[in-house]
């Protein structure tokens, strides 16, 4: 008897607790979704404007019309939120009183590629995605044929120039033309060669200490190009435009001009070596090919007159004794 009371006991609480569980259900389902009850939270570090919070609540409003909690689809609405560009990740969930969170982090440009006519950022992880109409996000510009599977290293790179304070100001930014990246910078029209994307800490450390230590003595206007591409060494070409630049370049020239013609001192003495080699040998050969048939008929004549001498002379010389 005692056993069948628990029984019974345990099937009417499992039973009452089954009619509250579907009443707060339908409660709870029934329940509309005000704004003040959607939390919307950006969690990016830089602050950025792609997505406002009004934007989403839109979205939120064309994915559960009736605005009600039974009437919506959690993943899916997370999926849609996720599928937007300038989006890095969401994530949507509802607490018991029936209030919409949404945590959504931004993508977070790096830089600004120009590339076959077209504008797109690309983020840390070599993301790319479109440029908004309505929000501009402040980076370094590139321009060039960047493949895809450079965008991280060139990302790093960014972000090297982008924490040094000397290097954030001297750099306004990168281009890529034959294979090699130049770094274009605010002060003077010179570009800084650096080649390929291998060892950038050390070329711009480089490049630092040369522009601190000679450059900035030295007029802006005065180089057109600073490579620091090769190892251990920096290299500068001087502005042709540039007037102060004349009597070095005339200097230059000159030494250019006397190369030439030390050259030319030289080539008359081996040049008619040369031409007299090949007029011997062509006369040479020309005439054997001539006396070929020549030499086939002398050798004839020269045995008749061979053997007529020999048997006269011993007659001859018989005769006389």
């Amino acid at each position: 008897m005692k056993n069948k009371y628990r029984i019974l006991k345990i099937a009417v609480t499992v039973i009452i607790l089954g009619l509250l569980l579907s009443f707060s259900l339908k409660r709870f389902s029934g329940q509309k979704i005000t704004d003040n009850k959607i939390s919307v939270k950006m969690n990016e570090k830089t602050p950025v404007y792609f997505i406002d919070e009004k934007d989403i609540r839109e979205i939120v409003k064309k994915e559960n019309p009736s605005g009600k909690v039974g009437d919506l689809n959690i993943p899916v609405l997370e999926k849609k939120i996720n599928s937007l560009p300038a989006v890095d990740s969401a994530n949507v969930y509802l607490n018991l009183n029936g209030k919409l969170y949404l945590d959504i982090r931004q993508r977070i440009p790096v830089f600004r590629l120009n590339k076959d006519g077209k504008d797109f950022y690309v983020d840390e992880k070599g993301t790319e995605f479109p440029i908004s109409r309505t929000y501009s996000h402040p980076c370094m510009l590139v321009t060039g044929d960047v493949k895809p599977d450079e965008y991280e290293k060139l990302a790093e790179l960014v972000e090297k120039i982008d924490k040094d304070d000397f290097s954030k100001k001297f750099f306004i930014g990168i281009s890529k033309s034959r294979g090699d990246y130049n770094l274009l910078t605010s002060d003077g029209n010179y570009k800084v060669e650096i080649g390929d994307l291998d060892n950038i800490e050390f070329k711009v450390k480089g490049l630092k200490t040369f522009v601190e230590k000679y450059l900035v003595f030295q007029d802006p206007q005065k180089y057109s190009l600073v490579s620091v591409k090769y190892q251990n060494q920096i290299v500068t070409t001087l502005n042709p435009y540039f007037k102060e630049n004349d009597s070095i370049l005339k200097a230059g020239n000159l030494e250019l001009a006397k190369a030439p013609l030390l050259a030319a001192a030289k080539k008359p003495e081996a040049m008619p070596k040369v031409a007299n080699t090949k007029k011997t040998k062509a006369p040479s050969v020309k005439p054997k090919e001539k006396i070929k048939p020549k030499t086939t008929v002398k050798p004839k004549e020269t045995k008749k007159t061979e053997k007529k001498p020999a048997a006269t002379k011993p007659k001859a010389k018989v005769k006389i004794e």
